[in-house]
């Protein structure tokens, strides 16, 4: 398999991450180089490392992965999504009320970026079994995604940075907004396909 096919796989996959890591940022009042690293870190080394998991579960699991995969996917963006709208409407009040001051919870810490990262790695299980099935090495194609997908991240995050700085709440209801219809692509996709 050449470095451009591979590439090109890594960016597909890492789209998701990408609108996900613009969406996040949104919700942060300012976005640090900390909630940066972390934020693609780890939707990069999900990114990495479920294509392992989906190459080392190959051909037997491949019909129950592929079964509930895209459900797991819009149940987690679902959540977090939903999680967000709800907080920018809080957030409206609150800065209302309180003359701005709202402090909001981080989405680049604990279950919420858990749910990030395995959210947006699902479909690079199935890659991982479908590169079983062309008996590919693993290694190197997930190294590329996940590079590729931490990197896209960081430039994700950057411009949900610039974009929440200038449109505040209104940005964090987009971006909560975002990430539900992303989990609604994916299933659509699949059911689809």
């Amino acid at each position: 398999m050449s470095f451009f096919t591979i590439l090109f796989i890594a960016i597909g996959l890492a789209m998701d991450a990408f609108a996900v890591s613009i969406a996040t940022s949104l919700n942060l009042v300012n976005v640090s180089k900390r909630q940066i690293f972390r934020l693609s870190f780890h939707t990069g080394l999900f990114q990495f490392l479920m294509p392992v998991i989906g190459w080392y579960l190959g051909f037997s699991f491949s019909k129950y992965i592929s079964d509930y995969d895209h459900w797991v996917a819009f149940v987690l963006l679902a959540l977090i999504g939903g999680k967000m709208v709800h907080e920018s409407f809080e957030g409206r009040e609150e800065s209302e009320t309180e003359g701005g001051n709202a402090l909001k919870k981080d989405p680049t810490r604990g279950l919420s970026l858990l749910f990030i990262a395995v959210a947006t790695s699902i479909d690079a299980l199935a890659v991982g079994v479908s590169l079983a099935m062309l008996n590919v090495n693993i290694w190197y194609p997930s190294a590329v995604i996940g590079v590729v997908t931490m990197s896209l991240s960081i430039i994700g995050m950057k411009i949900g940075e610039k974009l929440g700085a200038r449109f505040g709440n209104r940005m964090e209801l987009a971006g909560g907004l975002i990430l539900i219809a992303i989990g609604i692509k994916i299933v659509i996709e699949h059911i689809y396909q």
